[in-house]
Protein backbone atom coordinates (compact mmCIF):
# COMPACT_ATOMS: atom_id res chain seq x y z
CA UNK A 1 0.00 0.00 0.00
CA UNK A 2 1.57 3.30 -1.08
CA UNK A 3 1.49 6.36 1.14
CA UNK A 4 -0.09 9.52 -0.19
CA UNK A 5 2.55 11.97 -1.34
CA UNK A 6 2.30 15.29 0.47
CA UNK A 7 3.73 18.15 -1.55
CA UNK A 8 2.74 21.03 0.64
CA UNK A 9 1.84 22.23 4.10
CA UNK A 10 0.04 25.27 5.39
CA UNK A 11 0.25 27.24 8.60
CA UNK A 12 -2.84 29.09 9.77
CA UNK A 13 -2.52 31.97 12.22
CA UNK A 14 -5.42 31.04 14.52
CA UNK A 15 -5.51 34.47 16.16
CA UNK A 16 -5.75 36.28 12.84
CA UNK A 17 -8.35 33.89 11.34
CA UNK A 18 -11.98 34.97 11.70
CA UNK A 19 -13.48 31.65 10.64
CA UNK A 20 -14.98 32.81 7.34
CA UNK A 21 -14.37 29.27 5.96
CA UNK A 22 -13.48 30.46 2.44
CA UNK A 23 -10.27 28.41 2.61
CA UNK A 24 -12.26 25.26 3.34
CA UNK A 25 -14.42 25.83 0.28
CA UNK A 26 -11.48 26.23 -2.12
CA UNK A 27 -9.19 23.46 -0.87
CA UNK A 28 -9.20 20.79 -3.60
CA UNK A 29 -8.18 17.99 -1.22
CA UNK A 30 -10.18 18.87 1.91
CA UNK A 31 -7.09 19.53 4.03
CA UNK A 32 -8.68 22.36 6.04
CA UNK A 33 -11.37 22.04 8.71
CA UNK A 34 -12.99 24.17 11.41
CA UNK A 35 -11.20 24.10 14.75
CA UNK A 36 -13.58 23.32 17.59
CA UNK A 37 -11.74 25.61 20.01
CA UNK A 38 -12.19 29.35 19.76
CA UNK A 39 -9.40 31.86 19.42
CA UNK A 40 -9.01 34.91 21.71
CA UNK A 41 -11.45 36.92 19.59
CA UNK A 42 -14.17 34.26 19.95
CA UNK A 43 -13.94 32.84 16.42
CA UNK A 44 -13.61 29.18 15.50
CA UNK A 45 -10.61 29.39 13.18
CA UNK A 46 -9.65 27.10 10.36
CA UNK A 47 -7.09 24.36 11.02
CA UNK A 48 -4.83 22.34 8.76
CA UNK A 49 -5.61 18.62 8.62
CA UNK A 50 -2.17 17.04 8.35
CA UNK A 51 -3.15 13.41 8.79
CA UNK A 52 -3.72 11.80 5.40
CA UNK A 53 -5.76 8.63 5.60
CA UNK A 54 -5.94 5.86 3.03
CA UNK A 55 -7.55 6.98 -0.24
CA UNK A 56 -7.13 10.67 0.64
CA UNK A 57 -4.86 13.22 -0.97
CA UNK A 58 -2.50 15.42 0.98
CA UNK A 59 -1.86 19.13 0.60
CA UNK A 60 -0.41 19.92 -2.82
CA UNK A 61 0.72 23.44 -1.95
CA UNK A 62 -1.60 25.04 -4.51
CA UNK A 63 -2.02 28.16 -2.31
CA UNK A 64 -5.70 28.62 -3.19
CA UNK A 65 -6.45 28.89 0.53
CA UNK A 66 -3.92 31.67 1.06
CA UNK A 67 -5.09 33.53 -2.03
CA UNK A 68 -8.72 33.60 -0.89
CA UNK A 69 -8.04 34.40 2.80
CA UNK A 70 -9.24 37.98 3.52
CA UNK A 71 -7.25 38.10 6.78
CA UNK A 72 -3.93 36.95 5.23
CA UNK A 73 -3.80 34.28 7.94
CA UNK A 74 -2.41 31.40 5.85
CA UNK A 75 1.18 30.65 4.84
CA UNK A 76 1.86 27.93 2.29
CA UNK A 77 5.00 25.80 2.24
CA UNK A 78 5.87 23.58 -0.73
CA UNK A 79 8.20 20.60 -0.81
CA UNK A 80 11.13 20.93 -3.19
Amino acid sequence: MAEAKVKGKIKIDRERCKGCLLCIEVCPNDRIAVDETQNKKGYNPAKFVEEVKENEKGCVGCAQCATVCPEVAIEVYRAK
